[in-house]
C-alpha cells in the first residue's frame, strides 16, 4: 500500500494543484493531511496563489482519501467548507506494520511528545522543515511544507511505501529518504 503525507498547504492554490498532480501521479491509498490546510496565519507571509477558495473544491474532490488533523491555523469556519473532519488535534494511522502518532507539531512536537507507545512513529508538520530521523530509539516524519518550507526547503510532500518514508519534491526528486 502506498499513502501521501502534506502538511500546511496555506491556502496556496498553486501548490494545491501540484499536490493533486502529485497525488494522480502517487495514487495513494490514503492522503493524510497534517494541518494549516486553508489559511496562511499572521506569522506567514502569503503563498504563491492564495486563495483558499479555490484549494477547497480541490481538497473536497479528493475527500474519501483524506484523513486530516487541525493545524495551528485551522478553525470551525474552515471545517463548514471543507467535507471531510479536519478538527481532531491528532490520529493514529498504520500501515499495516508500523503504527503513526500524527500531530500538527504546535502543541505535540520532539520537545513535549504526546502520550504514545514507544513503538509507534511520530509524523508532524508545523515547522516547515522536512524531517525523517531516527533519533533516541523514536522515528520523527515531517514532510516539510507544501507551499511555505523554511530553513531553504524546496516545497515538499511524502510517500510511504514498502517501509520507506521519502520526501519528494513536485518536480519529481527525492529529497530525503529513510527505512522504517
Amino acid at each position: 500500500m502506498k499513502f501521501m503525507f502534506a502538511s500546511d498547504i496555506h491556502g496556496s492554490a498553486y501548490y494545491c494543484r501540484k499536490l493533486m498532480e502529485a497525488m494522480e501521479k502517487e495514487q495513494p491509498e490514503k492522503l493524510l493531511l497534517l494541518g494549516d490546510l486553508l489559511y496562511h496565519g499572521p506569522r506567514n507571509d502569503l503563498p504563491k496563489e492564495y486563495a483558499p477558495k479555490e484549494v477547497i473544491p480541490m481538497l473536497n474532490g479528493v475527500k474519501n482519501k483524506i484523513l486530516a488533523i487541525r493545524g495551528n491555523c485551522d478553525t470551525e469556519v474552515d471545517q463548514m467548507v471543507l467535507e471531510f473532519p479536519i478538527l481532531a488535534d491528532y490520529a493514529w494511522f498504520t500501515d499495516g506494520v508500523h503504527t503513526f502518532y500524527l500531530s500538527h507539531g504546535h502543541v505535540w512536537h520532539e520537545g513535549n511528545l504526546p502520550p504514545m507507545q514507544e513503538n509507534e512513529i511520530f509524523v508532524y508538520g508545523h515547522t516547515h522543515v522536512l524531517r525523517a530521523e531516527k533519533k533516541d530509539g523514536r522515528v520523527y516524519l515531517n514532510p516539510g511544507s507544501v507551499s511555505l518550507p523554511k530553513e531553504g526547503n524546496i516545497p515538499t510532500y511524502a510517500v510511504l511505501e514498502n517501509g520507506v518514508f521519502s520526501i519528494r519534491g513536485f518536480d519529481g526528486t527525492t529529497v530525503k529518504e529513510l527505512a522504517l
